[in-house]
């Protein structure tokens, strides 16, 4: 980070007031220009220039781009945090800066409303099959539950949460990680998470469209992966399991909470699943290829579907590579 672009991009108005309100949640341009009451273009060209100088970052979602902070008081940029640290005395001690923040705040309530009316109106669409769903493997409650003790006693660091959907599980864990990523294929499921993390504190959980055949992240990324009734969508679960290991760092550990094997084919056929379950031998056979150590299985029997959670550590002594199988750390490694 350079001193020259970053005061250039502090010395405007609305690029302050940019700076406030990301720093309280993402939000899309089309968003950012609602609040502030400008024209998408210009508010746009207020974004290149703070993405230039390092303070703003943007992500595409879809045909969404989002864009969030990069600084804040703990930024390891000691420009950064102390350009986090001017904007929050500013408004402080600037009480003509403050009323102006604070009304812009005002309209993101507008904003959280219509995503949470986006979400009601998806729910409203899908009530039918999700209902179907439940019924099929029971209340949501006690698998959760189950959850949270096969995961209790460590910090689950930064975690990633494959396949995040409406959010849930994100929501959940949040409290007990260090950081979230939560991951998904669908703009419109991560539109639907949106809506039920926003209240969480800015720079909890970072939203992410990806692909669980090729997870757009570094090796070793991450603490604990979280997979929950997302593994029978998988045409390869060994590939899955595979990116997984890759992405999760030495005595890491990941977490697959699925269905356990049965026969009900109306799931294949009207809700795309792939893989009706998952036998123990199976899954302790695909964890042990990825390099993974399994644990104890947890059954949560249902009628007339039964839930299991498989937890596993990554093995410190094999690496995965680019086939999801393992080999002697120091040889071959996945690209």
């Amino acid at each position: 980070m350079r001193i020259d672009p970053l005061l250039r991009a502090l010395s405007e108005p609305t690029r302050l007031r940019i700076m406030r309100l990301l720093a309280h949640m993402e939000l899309a341009v089309g968003e950012l220009a609602q609040v502030l009451g400008q024209s998408q273009p210009r508010v746009s060209r207020h974004i290149r220039i703070l993405c230039d100088a390092g303070l703003a970052e943007r992500r595409k979602e879809g045909s969404w781009v989002f864009l969030r902070s990069a600084v804040s008081e703990q930024s390891r940029s000691p420009l950064g945090a102390a350009a986090a640290r001017l904007l929050t005395v500013a408004e402080q001690e600037d009480t003509t800066f403050a009323a102006r923040c604070t009304e812009d705040r005002r309209h993101l309530a507008a904003i959280r409303a219509g995503r949470e009316a986006s979400a009601e109106a998806y729910f409203a669409r899908h009530a039918v099959e999700w209902d179907t769903l439940r019924l099929l493997h029971g209340a949501d409650g006690p698998v959760e539950q189950a959850l949270l003790e096969a995961l209790a006693g460590q910090d689950l660091g930064a975690l990633l949460d494959v396949g995040t959907g409406t959010g849930r599980m994100a929501e959940l864990l949040a409290a007990r990680a260090a950081h979230v990523t939560a991951l998904d294929k669908s703009p419109e499921m991560l539109r639907i998470a949106r809506a039920r993390l926003q209240a969480l504190p800015a720079g909890t959980v970072d939203l992410v469209q990806g692909d669980f055949t090729g997870l757009p992240f570094g090796d070793a990324a991450f603490d604990t992966v979280l997979f929950h009734q997302v593994l029978h969508y998988a045409q390869d679960p060994g590939v899955v399991l595979g990116e997984a290991a890759r992405v999760l760092r030495p005595a890491g550990r990941i977490a697959v909470v699925d269905l356990a094997a049965h026969d009900r084919e109306e799931l294949r056929e009207r809700h795309a699943h792939a893989r009706l379950g998952f036998s123990d031998e199976q899954m302790l056979t695909l964890l042990g290829e990825a390099g993974l150590v399994p644990e104890t299985p947890v059954a949560l029997p249902g009628t007339p579907l039964t839930v299991k959670i498989w937890t596993a550590r990554r093995d410190c002594a094999t690496a995965p590579n680019a086939s999801g199988k393992t080999a002697e750390t120091g040889k071959t490694t996945s690209a």
